[in-house]
């Protein structure tokens, strides 16, 4: 956001639609100033989430494509959410730089677009990959006797180019629109709408791609898994009461491994989806806000901005820690796994030799 007067927008440190408005949007006469600790804090966030990111999604990238032979429909979603985090987290040291400089942008017009292309391709992705993992769990557990076309390599395979197509095509308003501005001394990479719209109009752009964000890339999906889940859970009530086979046992880790998915998902970016529809129904009038709670939102929008991206980070931990095969393939993968049974092997002989020194002891 920068110092009072420097920039229109709530924060251009924003990479989606709360741009350019407070000259003439619901902060005219409000304090629209940063926490002074947000310029040292964000960017340590930020970098924390690009090392977790970067290795986590990289380790499960490979994971995925070296378990070719036995990979499931599920993985093979897994794989792109991975790919789609990836492809967000390489562009966080530019974000991180960004709100370091107090939103100067020194990388030019071409990193900017791509940045904020790449952002919101990651969020309509990943949604989509997790939308997909519910219908592949549905169609598995509800249907498991007459899904076997659907769940089908080459569906999967289309149905993953249907994904990133969408995505792509949802994405490029920020790729066409959002380009770096002079303000004052500093240089800003923000959304401009002065080649489609006049200035009286812009409101109504950045409303109808905030509602679109927001409902297609949240709320739609949200309601499709829930949907799905509703239904396999009236199933898993009456299958998976006494699980005794044992592919019944990885049906139920697995389904544990997406129901977290989906829910650490949409934790991680309500409180961004909630405050920017709260600004925008502030801002349209139809809200009655005070000047106070909605700088307070702004002020807050960048931290919760910030919990949507920890998302990508977060998915590989989860898959270690719930999915016992995705856990033995990575230790398999970074040479763990003969380290782990040399180890075991070791302190088995050492326990084997001191009971034999026990039993020699007692008989003695």
């Amino acid at each position: 956001m920068g110092e009072p007067g420097d920039l229109p927008g709530p924060d251009s440190g924003d990479y989606y639609y709360l741009d350019g408005l407070n000259d003439t949007g619901p902060l005219e006469g409000c304090d629209d100033t940063d926490w002074p600790i947000s310029f040292s804090l964000l960017p340590v966030l930020y970098m924390t989430v690009f090392v977790l990111g970067l290795s986590g999604n990289g380790v499960v990238i490979f994971t995925v494509w070296r378990a070719k032979p036995r990979r499931r429909p599920a993985d093979t979603y897994i794989g792109h959410l991975a790919l789609a985090d990836l492809a967000f987290v390489v562009t966080l040291p530019l974000w991180a730089a960004y709100t370091a400089l107090r939103f100067h942008w020194p990388f030019g017009s071409f990193l900017c677009k791509v940045s904020s292309y790449l952002v919101l391709l990651n969020m309509f992705a990943s949604v989509f990959c997790l939308s997909c993992l519910s219908l592949d769990r549905y169609l598995a557990i509800v249907h498991s006797l007459s899904s076997g076309r659907l769940r089908s390599r080459t569906t999967v395979l289309a149905s993953l180019a249907a994904i990133w197509l969408v995505a792509g095509v949802l994405a490029l308003p920020a790729l066409l629109l959002r380009d770096t501005q002079e303000r004052g001394n500093l240089t800003v990479c923000d959304m401009d709408f002065s080649s489609i719209s006049s200035p009286q109009n812009e409101r109504f752009w950045m409303g109808g791609l905030s509602v679109l964000t927001t409902v297609l890339g949240f709320l739609l999906p949200l309601l499709l898994m829930t949907v799905f889940y509703c239904f396999i859970g009236c199933k898993v009530t009456v299958h998976f009461q006494n699980v005794v086979r044992k592919e019944d046992q990885k049906k139920k880790r697995l389904l544990k491994i997406i129901v977290t998915l989906v829910v650490v998902f949409a934790a991680c970016w309500l409180p961004f989806h909630l405050l920017k529809t709260l600004y925008f129904l502030s801002w349209l009038e139809v809200l009655d806000i005070s000047c106070s709670f909605q700088s307070l939102i702004l002020r807050l929008h960048p931290y919760a901005t910030c919990l949507a991206y920890i998302n990508s980070c977060l998915n590989p931990f989860l898959y270690a820690f719930f999915d016992l095969r995705f856990r033995s393939q990575c230790f398999l993968l970074l040479g763990l796994k003969r380290v782990l049974r040399s180890q075991i092997s070791s302190l088995s002989s050492t326990v084997s030799v001191q009971t034999q020194k026990s039993e020699v002891a007692t008989k003695v």
